[in-house]
């Protein structure tokens, strides 16, 4: 029986897995990260002899042509996928040996992409397991409006037809293994399961449990905005990126980094919101790293721009720059490890309030400020605050002109969102105060709209 070896990437909700025989292996959907992988391999004892992607990655940069180079695997990629490298091209129905009783059969799942494959593992003549990639997800499937919306209405049929092929092809018995789906933006929508089988999936996964045009009407009502470095993710792996380098960048002293802030460059500190708040670099923006860290950095930074990262020690550095590769953020310009004060060149740390909604509540019984909240659509349709200004957090850079000069209090539905917000504002000059807490309390204190107002 073939050990399966999911490989997490927990903060940007995907899975990558390491299939084999206990002699040779195969790898399908790797991250850019690709020491991972060869880590995992060696500790099993075992040779990586292909490498399967089902798809053009949207949310990630892929490490598939940078680890089949490393191990002098194959490299399979879809035939018509439009990429500028040599490959193992695939095509539906191909069947591809793996050592001595492994099978990986080929089996187009369009929907997520026109070109999405996915992988159904054959050993020693019994269907164990599928691949499925951004195709069949667990009580969900890949969202179908990455391509733009020109093309989501076909997709999400054929993403509804790819799966009833799957659960019509595959034994009940099968596992299977997604790439997305736990907790990425490339799922329609989001499960808790950690696990199922084609037949659970048969009861539990709307694509196989409502009619055709329910599901098509279901899934779309509940599609909401998507990270905007996606733009950038397909493109990047059409060209087959490198292995990334992770040694650390230049170190600033204070003087830079008041000169990179001065000239509109981005300083980051990665350091959590509560510490952020009680003392911090000003004009430094807070993308903690105890959150999506990269997700949320990805979608605003605007592409391009000298970044520059802020930590208490090196580790924390390194783990950020793992998480940038990953998204195609390759190479911070520097970093500073210390303290806000060293950061500052000795000068007294600037601050921001935090509060949670009961002191909300109270505050507005005698004064007026101006409720902001960064929430996205969705989330806002089914309750927010009374009188509240709506602006998601991915609109705000270029929103700043909306927000009035007043006293700020911003809001998300937890806290972390916030924290990102607070600090943008800060930087520009607004006075603001962070709500740092659960959005569930904020009924208990009588600052919701009411419902048919939602």
């Amino acid at each position: 029986m073939p050990h399966i070896l999911p490989i997490e990437t927990a903060t940007l909700g995907d899975r990558s897995y390491l299939v084999h025989d206990g002699r040779v292996a195969f790898v399908v959907d790797p991250q850019r990260d690709i020491d991972r992988v060869l880590d995992l391999a060696a500790g099993a004892g075992v040779r990586i002899t292909h490498v399967f992607e089902t798809h053009l990655h949207n949310d990630y940069v892929t490490g598939g042509y940078a680890l089949a180079a490393a191990t002098g695997a194959a490299y399979h990629v879809n035939a018509d996928d439009p990429v500028t490298f040599d490959r193992a091209a695939v095509r539906d129905g191909d069947v591809i040996a793996v050592g001595d009783t492994m099978r990986v059969r080929v089996l187009a799942t369009p929907g997520h992409t026109f070109t999405h494959l996915s992988y159904a593992l054959d050993d020693d003549g019994r269907q164990v397991a599928v691949f499925s990639g951004g195709s069949l997800l667990y009580g969900s499937v890949g969202r179908p409006d990455l391509l733009g919306p020109d093309h989501t209405h076909a997709l999400v049929r054929h993403q509804y037809a790819s799966a009833h092929r799957l659960a019509a092809e595959l034994p009940d018995s099968a596992a299977v293994y997604p790439t997305h789906g736990f907790g990425s933006f490339c799922s329609a929508t989001q499960s808790t399961a950690d696990a199922a089988t084609i037949g659970s999936e048969k009861l539990h996964n709307p694509a196989l449990t409502r009619d055709e045009q329910a599901f098509v009407d279901e899934l779309l009502a509940g599609l909401d905005a998507w990270p905007a470095y996606y733009a950038h993710m397909a493109a990047a792996n059409a060209a087959g990126p490198a292995a990334p380098d992770l040694s650390p960048p230049d170190r600033a002293d204070a003087e830079q980094l008041r000169k990179r802030i001065a000239a509109g460059e981005w300083v980051v500190d990665l350091r959590n919101r509560v510490a952020f708040s009680a003392g911090h670099l000003a004009g430094t923006l807070n993308f903690g790293l105890d959150g999506s860290f990269a997700t949320y950095l990805g979608w605003l930074i605007p592409w391009g721009t000298p970044l520059t990262l802020l930590a208490e020690n090196p580790g924390q550095i390194a783990e950020a720059q793992r998480e940038l590769v990953r998204i195609g953020i390759d190479r911070p310009a520097a970093y500073a490890t210390g303290t806000p004060r060293q950061w500052a060149g000795g000068e007294e740390p600037a601050t921001i309030p935090r509060a949670a909604f009961g002191d909300l509540a109270l505050v507005r019984h005698h004064r007026h400020v101006t409720v902001l909240d960064v929430r996205r659509d969705l989330e806002r349709a089914g309750a927010h605050i009374e009188g509240s200004l709506h602006i998601p957090l991915q609109e705000l850079r270029h929103r700043l002109d909306d927000v009035p000069g007043d006293e700020i209090w911003v809001h998300c539905a937890g806290g972390y969102r916030a924290g990102i917000a607070a600090s943008l504002l800060a930087a520009h000059g607004h006075r603001v105060v962070a709500v740092d807490d659960d959005f569930g309390r904020a009924g208990a204190h009588g600052l919701l709209a009411p419902k048919e107002a939602a």
